[in-house]
């Protein structure tokens, strides 16, 4: 019976057999880009915010969205005196919001199309970028009414807690698909400083 050693620079041939698999692929093609696998991976991903149930006082219905800019925290309310809190990633100075919008789309691993505002402040933007890791919606994106804001995943965990977006509300990959699996097209969001 071979020993374990033998065995290592056979898996080690094929981790590398893999992984130039996955390099030749094309970029929409590789499963830890987007999708189910990349889905399941982002579960692993530590997060500097913790999400958790806290007790929660609001008077909201259950099932809505309260955003604190000033906390940098969203809350899912469960009811019963309880949410689901979340760190959160909001607009900076001079692109903070507040006020009542509508959850009226949602999209897994969404492309993403920089607002024309957004490109006149910056032109280096690319003008399209297939969902997956790199693009800038991450994992899931909510859409809020008619707005050009989100509450969207995000490749950049480090700012969670911090006011850095264009007015867009910011979540972990990890922490928008479970709140992304909670909210139904039609969810009441209401922002407040």
């Amino acid at each position: 019976m071979p020993n374990r050693h033998s065995r290592l620079p056979r898996l080690a041939a094929l981790l590398a057999l893999g992984g130039a698999v996955a390099a030749a692929m094309p970029a929409r093609a590789n499963p830890l880009d987007s999708g189910p696998l990349a889905d399941f991976i982002n579960v692993f991903k530590t997060q500097a915010i913790p999400r958790e149930t806290v007790a929660y006082a609001g008077k909201e219905k259950p099932g809505t969205i309260v955003v604190s800019t000033s906390q940098r925290r969203l809350y899912y309310v469960l009811g019963g005196g309880a949410a689901i809190r979340y760190g959160v990633g909001v607009g900076r100075q001079g692109f903070s919001w507040s006020g009542t919008k509508t959850v009226t789309g949602k999209k897994e691993w969404p492309a993403w199309r920089p607002p024309a505002q957004m490109l006149a402040r910056r032109p280096d933007l690319p003008r399209y970028m297939a969902g997956g890791q790199d693009n800038p919606l991450g994992a899931r994106a909510m859409y809020l009414g008619s707005s050009l804001y989100r509450i969207h995943g995000s490749n950049e965990p480090e700012t969670m807690g911090a006011a850095v977006s264009s007015g867009c509300i910011r979540m972990t990959n990890k922490d928008v698909v479970d709140l992304y699996d909670r909210v139904r097209v039609g969810t009441k969001v209401v922002v407040k400083d």
